[in-house]
């Protein structure tokens, strides 16, 4: 029997190294899943529960495979589905390639059922590749492309296959006019800027005294680099949330994260820096860098559209992070780590304190902050972790403290809720040797991680390591949004919106063949996360916690932490006072100086 166009793409697929696909089925792709059968399902096709949740676990398992994600969906709905997690991909410039059916041509333009215009749906998403395969010598210059175009500029790409398609006889360009022949193979490459470029960049960072380093995800296979960059200047690093784990936290120069869910030594050095140099990051809050005409400034990206913005910097060196800083440290002149440097690290030791007895406050039931601060010190130095979007988020961003080779990430810049499960699915498939931990709150649990822990019972005997641990923060509040309520209009928790049901969420996942356990007092907290990390199979914990605790951003006054806490009184005064007898008084450990701290200015968002 002759090849179909299906089982050539699979085959070009297992050429390229695509090892998996996540996915969902649907009559659109019924030619290419016929062709999964006869190819004894390789690449394996991984079945989600939903569209979204397929790319968002193609979003997970490029982030932490570092390999190009793909996807698959039916036509019409499947392929509307997939978009959500598609955009987060675009958004976190994480390379991932989407295949879609569509409708019989012959049916094209008939307003055919499920027949939806694909190509126009695609084209702001997959801006960089989006194309309509017709013929079978179309091909392997159309895959070859979106798989080169997707690695290359770590974005997404789509390939729209129209049913029959999918169904005629392979044949290949041939040597002619008119035909595109193709080749398989994305040649690695590091750019890197010119040598009177950097000596520019060298001659700034040398005359500069107070040095802060900011560092994203484009600076993640320059460790080395960015530590020795660090030691030469007497300079501290901040870190960008997609860039967590780019370098150790105890490393005690390093600040943590930066931003509204930042940390106070990271706000104090951009707040105080002469010089600043940011690596692999587009960090977009420009209130939490330094005032305009203080810093000199130096970026270091890899995408030259990227560059100069966020800052007036005043010198942009396009290039690879690792190839570039190589090139550059040889040229810079070591300073002593006098006060600047002293202060950075002793301001960072007494944030990890402040987070220990922030972690200790009392809280009806469980306080967050004290779930994630016990996790941190029992991650394994392997572990890989998620976070959902939401005031979990927080947590992860200031409780956790990356070692040795742990990984971590979320959905940075479209802030979606629901990839963290699918995220944590796709890193247990790009490392089923390594354990996982998702941290999700009870909004995303129930959007869609419920859901995906099928997904999680149908897959996990495949896994080396069965450590895959959910841990759902269950405050019945839709927590972020009523504290941005609270913090940007003074408005107490609108229940209609914000009140969530309660879910037996351990019931459930033992329901599903995996194992669990719900934790409502503070004294279950440490045993429940060491049964979950030595358990043999998936688990769920269930955690009952305080939706009273603020996540409050690093910058914040004792006049704006009263306000907040102010709020909560109107809609429930037990847990306002909490809030202002409890947390006030630990606050007020870490802003020596009270409401004298510099807020943002009028206007400015989170």
């Amino acid at each position: 029997m002759s090849a179909k166009v299906s089982d050539h793409l699979l085959q070009r697929l297992r050429e390229w190294g695509v090892q998996r696909v996540f996915a969902y089925p649907g009559d659109g792709i019924n030619g290419l899943l016929a062709a999964w059968g006869r190819a004894d399902d390789q690449p394996r096709f991984i079945q989600a529960r939903h569209e979204e949740m397929a790319a968002f676990a193609a979003v997970g398992y490029a982030k932490f495979s570092g390999e190009v994600g793909v996807c698959a969906a039916t036509s019409g709905p499947g392929a509307i589905h997939l978009l959500n997690g598609l955009y987060d991909a675009k958004l976190d410039h994480v390379p991932v390639v989407a295949i879609v059916g569509q409708t019989n041509r012959s049916a094209m333009g008939g307003s055919y059922q499920q027949e939806v215009d694909l190509h126009t749906l695609f084209k702001d998403v997959a801006s960089d590749f989006c194309e309509v395969v017709t013929v079978p010598e179309q091909l392997p210059n159309v895959l070859d492309r979106a798989l080169r175009t997707a690695r290359a500029k770590r974005t997404v790409t789509a390939l729209i296959i129209p049913a029959d398609v999918q169904e005629l006889d392979y044949s290949p360009p041939t040597h002619a006019f008119k035909m595109v022949p193709s080749s398989l193979g994305a040649p690695a490459y590091a750019p890197v800027p010119a040598d009177e470029e950097i000596a520019r960049a060298a001659e700034l960072m040398n005359d500069g005294e107070k040095v802060a380093i900011l560092v994203g995800q484009g600076a993640r296979a320059a460790r080395p680099e960015i530590e020795r960059l660090a030691d030469v200047l007497g300079a501290g690093v901040a870190k960008a949330l997609l860039g967590k784990d780019v370098l150790p936290d105890d490393l005690p120069y390093v600040t943590g994260a930066i931003g509204l869910l930042g940390t106070r030594p990271s706000y104090e050095m951009m707040r105080d820096c002469d010089t600043l140099v940011v690596v692999g990051s587009n960090f977009p809050y420009t209130q939490f860098l330094p005032e305009f005409g203080q810093a000199r400034a130096v970026q270091i990206d890899i995408d030259p559209f990227m560059v100069g913005l966020r800052y007036p910097f005043e010198v942009n060196l396009v290039g690879d992070a690792r190839e570039t800083l190589t090139r550059l440290l040889p040229r810079l002149k070591p300073k002593k780590h006098g006060g600047w440097r002293h202060g950075i690290e002793k301001g960072t030791a007494r944030w990890w304190e402040v987070m220990e007895r922030r972690a200790a406050v009392d809280a009806d039931p469980v306080n967050p902050e004290y779930v994630v601060h016990a996790l941190d010190g029992l991650l394994p130095h392997d572990a890989i972790i998620t976070a959902d979007s939401g005031s979990a988020a927080n947590w992860y961003a200031r409780h956790l403290r990356m070692r040795g080779t742990m990984r971590g990430s979320l959905s940075g810049t479209l802030a979606t809720m629901g990839p963290g499960v699918p995220y944590a699915i796709g890193a247990k498939f790009a490392h089923p040797d390594r354990p996982v931990i998702a941290l999700v709150g009870d909004g995303a649990m129930q959007m869609n991680g419920l859901a995906e822990l099928i997904t999680v019972g149908k897959y996990h005997r495949e896994w080396q390591d069965p450590r895959l641990v959910v841990a759902v923060l269950n405050n019945h509040d839709l927590n972020q949004v009523t504290w941005e309520m609270r913090a940007m209009s003074g408005a107490p928790q609108f229940l209609p919106s914000q009140a969530l049901p309660d879910v037996p969420y351990a019931d459930v996942a033992r329901s599903f063949g995996l194992d669990g356990v719900r934790v409502e007092k503070p004294d279950g907290v440490i045993g429940a996360w060491e049964r979950a990390l030595a358990a043999e199979t998936p688990f769920v914990i269930d955690f009952r916690t305080d939706p009273a605790v603020p996540p409050i951003p690093p910058h914040a006054t004792l006049d704006q932490i009263e306000a907040a806490a102010a709020s909560v009184v109107k809609g429930d005064s037990d847990r306002g006072a909490m809030v202002r007898q409890g947390f006030k008084a630990k606050i007020q450990e870490m802003l020596p100086g009270g409401s004298k701290h510099r807020a943002p200015g009028a206007g400015e968002g989170p």
